[in-house]
Protein backbone atom coordinates (compact mmCIF):
# COMPACT_ATOMS: atom_id res chain seq x y z
CA UNK A 1 0.00 0.00 0.00
CA UNK A 2 1.15 3.81 -0.62
CA UNK A 3 1.35 4.72 2.90
CA UNK A 4 2.80 8.19 2.78
CA UNK A 5 6.11 9.03 5.61
CA UNK A 6 4.80 9.33 8.38
CA UNK A 7 5.79 8.57 11.69
CA UNK A 8 4.94 5.74 13.58
CA UNK A 9 4.42 3.40 16.60
CA UNK A 10 3.19 -0.06 17.72
CA UNK A 11 0.73 -0.18 20.70
CA UNK A 12 2.21 -2.97 22.93
CA UNK A 13 -1.02 -3.52 24.61
CA UNK A 14 -2.93 -5.07 21.67
CA UNK A 15 -0.16 -5.80 19.62
CA UNK A 16 2.69 -8.48 20.61
CA UNK A 17 0.52 -9.07 23.44
CA UNK A 18 1.27 -13.08 22.82
CA UNK A 19 4.44 -12.30 24.73
CA UNK A 20 4.88 -11.25 28.20
CA UNK A 21 4.93 -7.35 28.36
CA UNK A 22 8.56 -7.12 29.29
CA UNK A 23 9.62 -8.95 26.11
CA UNK A 24 6.73 -6.56 24.21
CA UNK A 25 9.48 -3.57 23.34
CA UNK A 26 12.17 -5.67 22.37
CA UNK A 27 9.45 -7.29 19.99
CA UNK A 28 8.92 -4.58 18.49
CA UNK A 29 12.32 -3.55 17.83
CA UNK A 30 12.91 -6.58 16.00
CA UNK A 31 10.04 -5.59 13.48
CA UNK A 32 12.02 -2.55 12.94
CA UNK A 33 10.02 -0.31 15.12
CA UNK A 34 11.86 2.53 17.26
CA UNK A 35 9.08 3.56 18.98
CA UNK A 36 5.95 2.16 20.68
CA UNK A 37 3.08 3.43 23.25
CA UNK A 38 1.33 1.68 25.81
CA UNK A 39 -2.37 1.29 27.49
CA UNK A 40 -1.66 1.38 31.77
CA UNK A 41 -0.12 -1.81 31.71
CA UNK A 42 -0.94 -2.80 35.63
CA UNK A 43 -5.03 -3.17 35.40
CA UNK A 44 -5.69 -4.01 38.87
CA UNK A 45 -3.44 -1.20 39.74
CA UNK A 46 -2.74 2.68 39.50
CA UNK A 47 0.49 2.52 41.84
CA UNK A 48 2.27 -0.37 41.52
CA UNK A 49 5.51 -1.35 42.75
CA UNK A 50 8.16 0.52 42.45
CA UNK A 51 10.21 -2.52 41.39
CA UNK A 52 7.26 -3.21 38.29
CA UNK A 53 7.71 0.13 36.96
CA UNK A 54 11.53 0.31 36.92
CA UNK A 55 11.43 -3.04 35.28
CA UNK A 56 9.29 -1.46 32.35
CA UNK A 57 11.22 1.35 32.01
CA UNK A 58 14.41 -0.62 31.77
CA UNK A 59 12.99 -3.35 29.05
CA UNK A 60 11.86 -0.22 27.16
CA UNK A 61 15.24 1.04 27.14
CA UNK A 62 16.98 -1.96 26.60
CA UNK A 63 15.52 -2.59 23.58
CA UNK A 64 16.00 0.86 22.05
CA UNK A 65 12.85 2.16 21.46
CA UNK A 66 10.85 5.58 22.68
CA UNK A 67 8.13 5.55 23.99
CA UNK A 68 6.06 7.96 22.84
CA UNK A 69 2.10 7.84 24.43
CA UNK A 70 0.93 6.18 27.55
CA UNK A 71 -2.67 5.96 29.31
CA UNK A 72 -3.24 7.02 32.74
CA UNK A 73 -4.80 4.31 34.57
CA UNK A 74 -8.36 3.01 32.77
CA UNK A 75 -10.15 0.35 34.81
CA UNK A 76 -10.12 -3.60 33.17
CA UNK A 77 -8.85 -2.25 29.61
CA UNK A 78 -8.95 -4.69 28.05
CA UNK A 79 -12.30 -5.53 29.22
CA UNK A 80 -15.51 -3.56 29.91
CA UNK A 81 -14.00 -0.79 31.48
CA UNK A 82 -13.35 2.55 29.74
CA UNK A 83 -11.67 5.01 31.55
CA UNK A 84 -11.95 5.96 35.48
CA UNK A 85 -11.77 10.02 35.48
CA UNK A 86 -15.56 10.15 35.22
CA UNK A 87 -16.63 6.89 37.80
CA UNK A 88 -17.35 8.67 41.40
CA UNK A 89 -15.71 6.85 44.25
CA UNK A 90 -12.97 4.50 44.38
CA UNK A 91 -12.74 4.61 40.63
CA UNK A 92 -12.04 8.11 40.20
CA UNK A 93 -9.66 8.25 43.91
CA UNK A 94 -7.56 5.37 41.49
CA UNK A 95 -7.12 7.77 38.60
CA UNK A 96 -6.21 10.83 40.94
CA UNK A 97 -3.97 8.06 42.76
CA UNK A 98 -2.24 7.12 38.95
CA UNK A 99 -1.45 10.88 38.13
CA UNK A 100 1.79 11.27 39.70
CA UNK A 101 2.96 8.03 39.09
CA UNK A 102 2.07 7.89 35.29
CA UNK A 103 3.45 11.28 34.97
CA UNK A 104 6.74 10.13 36.34
CA UNK A 105 7.34 7.07 34.15
CA UNK A 106 6.41 8.98 31.24
CA UNK A 107 9.18 11.82 32.16
CA UNK A 108 11.72 9.04 32.77
CA UNK A 109 11.37 7.79 29.40
CA UNK A 110 10.47 11.10 27.65
CA UNK A 111 7.20 10.35 26.85
CA UNK A 112 5.30 13.42 25.23
CA UNK A 113 1.51 11.81 25.44
CA UNK A 114 -0.37 10.91 28.07
CA UNK A 115 -4.02 9.72 27.01
CA UNK A 116 -6.87 9.61 29.65
CA UNK A 117 -10.08 7.79 28.98
CA UNK A 118 -13.68 9.59 30.03
CA UNK A 119 -15.25 6.68 31.42
CA UNK A 120 -18.52 5.12 31.08
CA UNK A 121 -21.98 6.31 31.96
CA UNK A 122 -22.83 4.78 35.21
CA UNK A 123 -26.24 3.99 35.69
CA UNK A 124 -27.84 5.94 38.58
CA UNK A 125 -25.49 8.39 38.54
CA UNK A 126 -26.31 12.06 36.92
CA UNK A 127 -24.09 12.81 33.45
CA UNK A 128 -23.65 16.51 34.74
CA UNK A 129 -22.11 14.66 38.08
CA UNK A 130 -19.67 12.52 36.16
CA UNK A 131 -19.19 15.34 33.47
CA UNK A 132 -18.20 17.65 36.40
CA UNK A 133 -15.67 15.29 38.13
CA UNK A 134 -13.98 14.12 34.71
CA UNK A 135 -13.08 17.97 34.22
CA UNK A 136 -11.94 18.08 37.77
CA UNK A 137 -10.11 15.34 37.11
CA UNK A 138 -8.69 16.15 33.17
CA UNK A 139 -7.37 19.38 34.61
CA UNK A 140 -5.23 18.02 37.00
CA UNK A 141 -3.96 15.62 34.69
CA UNK A 142 -3.47 18.18 32.11
CA UNK A 143 -1.01 20.19 35.05
CA UNK A 144 0.67 16.77 35.49
CA UNK A 145 1.65 15.96 31.88
CA UNK A 146 2.66 20.22 30.87
CA UNK A 147 4.65 19.45 34.64
CA UNK A 148 6.65 17.55 32.52
CA UNK A 149 6.28 18.66 29.23
CA UNK A 150 3.85 16.79 27.52
CA UNK A 151 -0.28 16.91 26.08
CA UNK A 152 -2.98 15.66 27.64
CA UNK A 153 -4.94 13.29 25.08
CA UNK A 154 -8.65 12.89 25.22
CA UNK A 155 -10.33 10.57 22.95
CA UNK A 156 -13.88 9.26 20.99
CA UNK A 157 -14.47 5.59 21.35
CA UNK A 158 -17.15 4.18 18.74
CA UNK A 159 -20.76 3.53 19.93
CA UNK A 160 -20.86 -0.09 19.12
CA UNK A 161 -18.11 -1.43 21.01
CA UNK A 162 -18.39 1.19 23.70
CA UNK A 163 -22.48 1.63 24.18
CA UNK A 164 -21.99 2.90 27.82
CA UNK A 165 -18.82 5.91 26.96
CA UNK A 166 -20.25 9.16 26.07
CA UNK A 167 -17.86 10.65 23.62
CA UNK A 168 -18.54 8.59 20.99
CA UNK A 169 -17.72 11.43 18.34
CA UNK A 170 -15.07 13.98 17.00
CA UNK A 171 -17.09 16.89 17.95
CA UNK A 172 -17.89 15.52 21.53
CA UNK A 173 -13.99 15.04 22.30
CA UNK A 174 -12.63 18.28 21.05
CA UNK A 175 -15.78 19.75 23.27
CA UNK A 176 -13.71 18.13 26.34
CA UNK A 177 -10.93 19.14 25.08
CA UNK A 178 -11.82 22.78 24.75
CA UNK A 179 -13.06 22.66 28.18
CA UNK A 180 -9.94 21.33 29.92
CA UNK A 181 -7.54 23.95 27.98
CA UNK A 182 -10.09 26.89 29.42
CA UNK A 183 -9.75 25.58 32.72
CA UNK A 184 -6.41 25.39 32.91
CA UNK A 185 -5.33 28.42 30.52
CA UNK A 186 -2.16 25.50 29.56
CA UNK A 187 -3.59 24.88 26.07
CA UNK A 188 -1.78 21.11 26.12
CA UNK A 189 -5.04 19.26 26.15
CA UNK A 190 -5.18 18.07 22.70
CA UNK A 191 -7.85 15.66 20.31
CA UNK A 192 -7.13 11.72 20.12
CA UNK A 193 -8.35 10.91 16.45
CA UNK A 194 -8.58 7.46 16.71
CA UNK A 195 -9.90 7.00 12.85
CA UNK A 196 -11.26 3.35 13.56
CA UNK A 197 -13.59 4.31 16.24
CA UNK A 198 -14.48 7.38 14.35
CA UNK A 199 -15.45 5.15 11.10
CA UNK A 200 -17.23 2.99 13.21
CA UNK A 201 -19.51 5.53 14.06
CA UNK A 202 -20.09 6.30 10.33
CA UNK A 203 -18.33 9.77 10.56
CA UNK A 204 -16.76 11.98 7.55
CA UNK A 205 -13.09 11.31 8.13
CA UNK A 206 -12.30 13.82 5.56
CA UNK A 207 -14.19 16.27 7.06
CA UNK A 208 -13.11 15.33 10.33
CA UNK A 209 -9.83 15.38 9.46
CA UNK A 210 -9.92 19.30 7.93
CA UNK A 211 -11.99 20.52 11.28
CA UNK A 212 -10.16 19.34 14.14
CA UNK A 213 -6.82 18.74 12.49
CA UNK A 214 -5.08 21.61 14.16
CA UNK A 215 -6.65 20.26 17.69
CA UNK A 216 -5.05 16.78 17.43
CA UNK A 217 -2.06 15.45 19.02
CA UNK A 218 -2.00 11.96 18.51
CA UNK A 219 -3.39 9.50 15.56
CA UNK A 220 -4.40 6.50 15.93
CA UNK A 221 -5.09 3.66 13.16
CA UNK A 222 -6.50 -0.03 12.08
CA UNK A 223 -9.05 -0.95 9.26
CA UNK A 224 -12.60 -1.59 9.43
CA UNK A 225 -14.26 -4.04 9.42
CA UNK A 226 -12.45 -5.84 11.94
CA UNK A 227 -9.93 -3.78 13.23
CA UNK A 228 -6.97 -5.34 11.41
CA UNK A 229 -3.98 -4.27 10.03
CA UNK A 230 -4.11 -1.53 7.12
CA UNK A 231 -5.55 -3.39 4.06
CA UNK A 232 -7.53 -5.64 5.50
CA UNK A 233 -10.58 -3.89 5.51
CA UNK A 234 -12.07 -0.91 3.67
CA UNK A 235 -10.74 2.17 5.20
CA UNK A 236 -8.59 4.27 2.73
CA UNK A 237 -5.89 4.70 5.47
CA UNK A 238 -3.11 5.93 3.36
CA UNK A 239 -4.86 8.47 1.57
CA UNK A 240 -6.48 9.48 5.39
CA UNK A 241 -2.94 9.75 6.59
CA UNK A 242 -1.85 11.51 3.24
CA UNK A 243 -4.73 14.35 3.81
CA UNK A 244 -3.58 14.66 7.73
CA UNK A 245 -0.46 14.87 6.44
CA UNK A 246 -0.88 17.63 3.85
CA UNK A 247 -3.25 19.67 6.64
CA UNK A 248 -0.34 20.06 8.70
CA UNK A 249 -0.58 17.22 11.09
CA UNK A 250 3.32 15.58 11.92
CA UNK A 251 2.56 13.87 15.08
CA UNK A 252 2.79 10.02 15.79
CA UNK A 253 0.46 7.34 14.07
CA UNK A 254 -0.15 4.66 16.54
CA UNK A 255 -0.40 1.35 15.21
CA UNK A 256 -3.37 -0.36 17.40
CA UNK A 257 -4.79 -2.70 15.65
CA UNK A 258 -5.16 -6.51 15.82
CA UNK A 259 -3.07 -9.04 14.54
CA UNK A 260 -5.32 -11.31 13.63
CA UNK A 261 -4.35 -15.04 13.50
CA UNK A 262 -0.77 -14.90 13.09
CA UNK A 263 2.05 -13.55 15.14
CA UNK A 264 2.42 -9.81 15.42
CA UNK A 265 5.64 -9.43 14.05
CA UNK A 266 3.98 -10.89 10.92
CA UNK A 267 1.51 -8.07 11.33
CA UNK A 268 3.08 -5.44 9.54
CA UNK A 269 3.78 -6.42 5.75
CA UNK A 270 1.68 -3.51 4.43
CA UNK A 271 4.32 -1.70 5.93
CA UNK A 272 8.01 -1.43 4.26
CA UNK A 273 10.70 -2.22 6.91
CA UNK A 274 12.52 0.61 5.75
CA UNK A 275 9.25 3.14 7.06
CA UNK A 276 9.03 1.41 10.05
CA UNK A 277 12.70 3.34 11.71
CA UNK A 278 12.11 6.79 12.86
CA UNK A 279 15.62 8.37 13.30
Amino acid sequence: MGFPEQRFNVNLSILFTELPLLERPAAARAAGFTAVELWWPWLGSPTPARSELDSLRAAIEDAGVRLTGLNFYAGQLPGLDRGALSVPGEESERFRANIEVAAGLAESLGCGALNALYGNRIEGVDPAEQDALALENLVLAARAANDIGAILLVEALNRPESPRYPLVSAPAAVEVVDKVNEATGLDNARFLMDLYHLSMNGEDLPAVIDRFVAKTGHVQIADNPGRGAPGTGTLPLADHLDRLRKAGYEGWVGLEYKPGDRPSAEAFDWLPREARRTP
